[in-house]
């Protein structure tokens, strides 16, 4: 059944802020711990959207609260920005009660990357070359803003696909802003132990110092996904989980991609 919410919005700084908008709930199209995905319709802007709905949890202090309303904003200020073909639009951020607020997306009917994989571990090189470029413009137009963007979270479950197949980049949960004073050999990384490992470059796991991190980190990780579109498997700790990564310095410790004798790919994909 259908239900319709009227959303408040109170966390976002924009010019909207302080307008009702009146948002058309539909079914739940994902859920996690911390957040429930609905397809949702604007009664206003008359498009689909998708709401993701964020929870607070009654129990946690305050100033946890506070800390996770605090990235959400964060996020939201970075992906707002955020105008390409290949990138998950946001449109805005509500609050619904005190401990539920909403971000409201750009609808993509499609599978994510994750799901197609499932369905189809191995694909075809042509069109896994179509998704890698599509991912790269993304990547490309992150990296040639004023203030370049570095996703640093680029998995199967964050390339989502349109109603005509197209694949867009999502979830800037973990984005870093590259300030305009970074010099060549890139930005401090202050959240050692975030992301997913398997996507993850050797330099994200230096734990003697203090690692630089570039728009690298999102080739490397686009790289992985090439790989498992390709063989149906990471080609680091595909096996292990991420705990053992990191314990065993899995990545920091591979030194050589190796590819099994089938499927057969060109010798252009190897090399990238």
């Amino acid at each position: 059944m259908l239900s319709c919410i009227t959303l408040f919005c109170s966390l976002s700084n924009d010019a909207e802020a302080g307008l009702l908008e009146d948002i058309l709930i539909h079914e739940e199209i994902y859920k996690s711990r911390l957040a429930s995905i609905k397809r949702a319709f604007d009664l206003v802007e008359h498009r689909y959207v998708a709401c993701k709905l964020h929870g607070l949890n009654a129990q946690w202090s305050e100033e946890k609260k506070q800390s996770y309303i605090r990235h959400a904003i964060r996020e939201y200020n970075i992906h707002k920005t955020l105008v390409h073909r290949h990138i998950v639009r946001l449109w805005n951020i509500f609050e619904i009660d005190p401990n539920t607020f909403c971000t409201v997306l750009e609808y993509c009917s499609g599978k994510d990357l994750d799901a197609v994989l499932k369905e189809t571990p191995i694909l075809p090189e042509k069109e896994a070359r179509v998704i890698l470029v599509q991912i790269f413009q993304g990547l490309i137009y992150m990296n040639r803003r004023a203030l370049k963007i570095i996703h640093y979270d680029l998995k199967p479950g964050n390339v989502l696909f349109d109603e005509l197949g197209i694949a867009k980049v999502t979830d800037f949960g973990l984005s870093k802003i590259v300030e305009n004073d970074v010099g060549s050999q890139g930005m401090e990384l202050t959240s050692q132990g975030a992301g997913t490992y398997w996507y993850l470059p050797p330099e994200c796991f230096e734990l003697s110092k203090t690692p630089l991190i570039s728009s690298k980190v999102d080739v490397w990780s686009a790289g992985i996904l090439f790989y498992q579109m390709l063989f149906s498997r990471r080609p680091f700790g595909h096996d292990q989980i991420q705990e053992r990564i990191l314990r065993e310095d899995t990545i920091i410790k591979a030194r050589k991609v190796e590819f099994p004798s089938r499927p057969t790919v060109s010798n252009e994909a190897k090399v990238g």
